[in-house]
């Protein structure tokens, strides 16, 4: 079974692109972060940041509702590409196909001074989980 689920802040606004098909695919940088005790007995913090990619609809709905500060879960897949690099190198990535998205916050965004998402909407309507 292929599946992972990541809660999370974006770290910045979602990256749009449309496809030759006329697809939306958004790209979301998502971070995650642990608190753990060291050796020494004192509370640390490590933050892991996770690729997410979303399709169609709800690339639509990431687009529209999301921006950087934005807490959400993350429901999807691992996916591994492979390509080739401008020197003729082998890169490789993997990141998390999204199957559904869900709002965990309101849009308060005290990090970039912006209050609801996008155009100073408030937001207040996504209490709850929006279909993607």
């Amino acid at each position: 079974m292929n599946k992972v689920l990541l809660f999370g802040r974006l770290g910045r606004d979602p990256e749009i692109r449309v496809t030759a098909d006329n697809i939306k695919v958004c790209h979301i940088n998502l971070a995650t972060t642990e608190r753990f005790k060291d050796k020494n007995g004192e509370w640390q913090e490590g933050t892991e940041w996770h690729r997410v990619v979303a399709f169609g609809r709800t690339a639509e709905n990431c687009e529209q509702y999301l921006s950087k500060g934005r807490e959400i879960l993350v429901e999807g897949r691992l996916r591994t590409r492979e390509w080739e690099d401008q020197t003729g190198g082998k890169r490789w990535t993997t990141e998390v196909v999204a199957s559904n998205i869900t709002f965990a916050s309101k849009g308060t965004h005290a990090e970039d001074g912006r209050n609801g998402g996008r155009n100073g909407r408030t937001d207040d309507h996504l209490d709850e989980e929006i279909p993607f």
